[in-house]
């Protein structure tokens, strides 16, 4: 499993991050996200992929976005369509398109989204657009009819790497905010040290 660390904020602290060399790093352009990022990004090693994270924006602002942080993929966390989705194909960008859950999911709501996006995630409803601290019952995803790989989010801790690890699904990559934090968009450099060894164990 992949590891996407997500809400950075902070130049000093997405460098730090940066040395444990994550396989993505989240962006979040929502205003209303205690986590909102409007800095400056310090130069990063190729191999991390850089995500911005957006909710019901114009196009022309995510656009404005991805040149200007050479954003390698969209998550889109709000109501957007599939031809909404499918207008980043010719741009070489990857689109996330999240799906909140809470008690059930309907699968159905996922179809039409299977050939304009490259992965779905799924996170917890609630209060915020991600950033909730609570995980969903992830055993409903054991009825997931899609091949296409997918995200786990919401309230992933240390506490449940290995639950997760035995779930025996097409999990591409576990996406983790707030567990790790010191305070909103600041991570905690030794408890994501601890994360990488368990995913590695």
């Amino acid at each position: 499993m992949k590891l996407k660390i997500c809400g950075m904020k902070y130049l000093s602290n997405i460098q730090e991050i940066a040395t444990l060399q994550p396989d993505y790093l989240g962006f979040i352009f929502y205003e209303k996200s205690p986590r909102f990022f409007s800095g400056e990004l310090p130069i990063l090693p190729k191999s991390i992929q850089k995500v911005g994270v957006f909710v019901n924006a114009y196009l022309d602002d995510i656009l404005d976005k991805i040149q200007r942080y050479n954003l390698q993929l969209v998550q889109l966390h709000g109501n957007e369509s599939p031809e909404f989705c499918k207008l980043f194909q010719h741009l070489n960008i990857k689109v996330i398109k999240v799906f909140s859950v809470d008690d059930t999911i309907d699968f159905q709501s996922i179809t039409p989204y299977e050939t304009v996006c490259d992965y779905f995630l799924f996170d917890t409803k609630g209060q915020y657009h991600g950033g909730n601290g609570t995980p969903f019952n992830w055993q409903i995803l054991k009825n997931y009819p899609s091949k296409k790989p997918f995200f786990l989010s919401g309230g992933i801790g240390l506490e449940n790497i290995r639950t997760i690890q035995h779930l025996n699904l097409p999990i591409h990559a576990i996406d983790v905010n707030s567990k790790f934090e010191l305070e909103p968009g600041l991570k905690n450099t030794q408890l994501l040290k601890q994360l990488q060894h368990e995913l590695s164990s």
